[in-house]
Order: structure tokens, then sequence, then C-alpha cells
């Protein structure tokens, strides 16, 4: 499809790492009897991944942290929305379908 081999070596395993971690470990707080669901579409255009957790939701906003300012750059925690919109095209937390759900849009390289 076109995609170029650093987007799908390395940005599309890191931003989905980085969202299946925040399902498990904050969306379902490692509660083994919750899931995880992933659909994944892929076309001439863009790959979309949709990781969906079973949580209660969260300020998707509020919860993006700049880690490489000064109040942030020690913390442990708050840079998963960070990478993802760093490697990916567009992150957006889609409403109303039940626990949170991320979408991950990476657009074919021209």
């Amino acid at each position: 499809m076109h995609f170029a081999s650093r987007q799908l070596m390395l940005n599309v395993p890191v931003a989905l790492t980085e969202a299946l971690s925040n399902a498990i470990l904050r969306g379902n707080c490692e509660d083994p009897d919750k899931r995880v669901r992933v659909n994944a579409r892929v076309d001439e255009v863009t790959l979309v991944v949709e990781v969906q957790d079973e949580g209660q939701g969260f300020d998707f906003d509020g919860c993006t942290l700049d880690p490489t300012t000064p109040e942030h750059i020690m913390r442990e925690d708050g840079r998963g929305l960070f990478l993802m919109r760093k490697l990916m095209d567009r992150v957006e937390q889609i409403p109303g379908r039940g626990g949170n759900v991320i979408r991950l849009t990476l657009r074919r390289a021209s």
C-alpha cells in the first residue's frame, strides 16, 4: 500500500504499544476480567487502528502533557498520548461507544 517502512516499523508499533498500555493499565485498571479490543483497517490512503477498553473515560486533552517541559521532565508517566500524537498523523478519542476508544490514523507517505 506504499506506506513508508519507517512508519510501519517504528511509528505504528510504538503508538499502538502506548495505546494498549494505557487501555490495560489506566482504562481497565489491570483488571483481568476486562477486555481490550483492537480494530484495524487499511486502504490506499490511511491506516486506522482503534483501541477500546472498558474504562470510565478520561479527559483526553487534559491528559496530554508535554514531557519535555521542566515541570514534567522527571515524571515517569504522561508520555503515552504525547508520543502517539508525535508519531501518528491523527489521534482522537471517539465518544459514545462504551469505554474508551482511541483512534490512531496514519496517512500514506506521498
